[in-house]
């Protein structure tokens, strides 16, 4: 059984910074997509960032590109979005998602191509 379970939301202020950790068992993730949405109150779920497991090649929305970094440890089996300059637009829940297998055309971006989710962990960012 899958389980993913995020940790390191909070409240910042804006400017400020946040790292998010996703913290993945129940399968091994080699060339699998991880990804990152988030859903504000009144929202749709919006895909934020994403990662090939085995390969890193990365995938970011254009609203958090320059600001966002997604990587992963394999060791700890961990997926972490680094936020930076963050904005009180990007606050939202934040979720953890485990897709999967990548293959050439795999759309990351599309949030029914992944198929575990975690809790959501809240980010809000003050003005």
């Amino acid at each position: 059984q899958v389980q993913l379970v995020e940790s390191g939301g909070g409240l910042v202020q804006a400017g400020g910074s946040l790292r998010l950790s996703c913290a993945a068992s129940g399968r091994t993730f080699n060339n699998y997509a991880m990804g990152w949405f988030r859903q504000a109150p009144g929202k749709e779920r919006e895909f934020v960032a994403a990662i090939i497991w085995s390969g890193g090649s990365t995938d970011y929305a254009d609203s958090v590109k320059g600001r966002f970094t997604i990587s992963r440890d394999n060791a700890k089996n961990t997926v972490y979005l680094q936020m930076n300059t963050l904005k009180p637009e990007d606050t939202a829940v934040y979720y953890c998602a485990g897709g999967r297998e990548y293959y050439i055309g795999y759309n990351l971006r599309l949030y029914t191509n992944y198929d575990y989710w975690g809790q959501g962990t809240q980010v809000t960012v003050s003005s």
